[in-house]
């Protein structure tokens, strides 16, 4: 099922997509989840209950997408945790060996933005760069999962953009500070249910266009580190928890490899898409 959260009077509502039209299922009547995170923490049984309700929702419940504002999926995830050089090609561009265990840093929620809104060049440097990439979203408690059992913790999927700011990111061995300014992630703006796409979101192609240029060209077969094996990498040290996104690392192409390097400007509009799961768009701004 694909779900996303649009704006409704000012709140953000829960909605199910489809061709030109979101169905509002605010307006489906009550007992029903009213965001994501209430799917994600409600399972089978919460994505089964708003399935019924939409494939009989009556037209009045559906919203125009022209013209629609989203939200962010998941507004505040107990944890953000992202790969660092998870495709060989990336690693190699940045002179960096092939990794034998991930690059894990976290992101902070305060970094998220929604599709259509602006991501933010700060004031201090202009060395904003994007990243496309898959976020997997943890549907249930987990700790020391088996790698055959693991991707049964995934409820679902989304799109990512993990806007860099690399003059920051090089200040320090740790690359947590510059990846974690203020509305530079990209997230959205669907969240599509593990069970409408392969076993590990594998297969897929994944794309970043700046301007409409293609930068990043893709499949997320080229990943080092799949969905399964990362889920148990991180059971062996901590507990996953239902809503926490795990971002699975960009393939090559990224701005800061090219010569003379390309970032994101004021004024640039930088796409990410990945195949069966959505196209996330998001304008550039300058912090004022």
């Amino acid at each position: 099922m694909r779900l996303c959260m649009f704006d409704k009077g000012g709140r953000p509502t829960l909605g199910a997509p489809s061709d030109d039209s979101v169905v509002d299922v605010s307006a489906l009547g009550g007992g029903l989840p009213g965001d994501i995170a209430s799917v994600v923490t409600g399972g089978a049984a919460a994505v089964a209950a708003v399935a019924k309700a939409v494939s009989a929702a009556p037209a009045s419940a559906r919203v125009p997408l022209a013209g629609l504002r989203y939200h962010l999926p998941l507004p505040s995830p107990g944890k953000i945790i992202c790969l660092g050089l998870n495709y060989a090609d990336h690693a190699a561009e940045g002179g960096h060996s092939k990794p034998s265990y991930p690059s894990f840093f976290m992101r902070c929620a305060t970094s998220l933005v929604a599709h259509g809104e602006p991501m933010v060049r700060p004031r201090v440097s202009e060395q904003l760069d994007y990243e496309a990439e898959l976020a997997a979203v943890v549907g249930q408690r987990a700790r020391h999962v088996a790698r055959e059992d693991a991707l049964s913790v995934i409820a679902g999927y989304s799109v990512f953009n993990d806007g860099s700011i690399r003059q920051y990111q090089r200040l320090t061995s740790q690359w947590t500070i510059g990846k974690n300014f203020d509305a530079t992630g990209g997230f959205g703006p669907d969240y599509v249910t593990a069970d409408e796409l392969p076993p590990g979101a594998t297969g897929l192609r994944i794309q970043s266009r700046l301007n409409g240029q293609v930068m990043q060209d893709a499949n997320t077969d080229d990943m080092l580190f799949g969905v399964a094996e990362t889920i148990a990498l991180l059971t062996e040290c901590l507990t996953l928890e239902p809503g926490d996104l795990i971002v699975m690392g960009t393939p090559s192409g990224v701005g800061h490899a090219r010569k003379p390097p390309v970032w994101m400007r004021p004024g640039d509009v930088c796409e990410v898409e990945i195949e069966k799961v959505g196209l996330l768009r998001n304008p550039i701004v300058g912090e004022d």
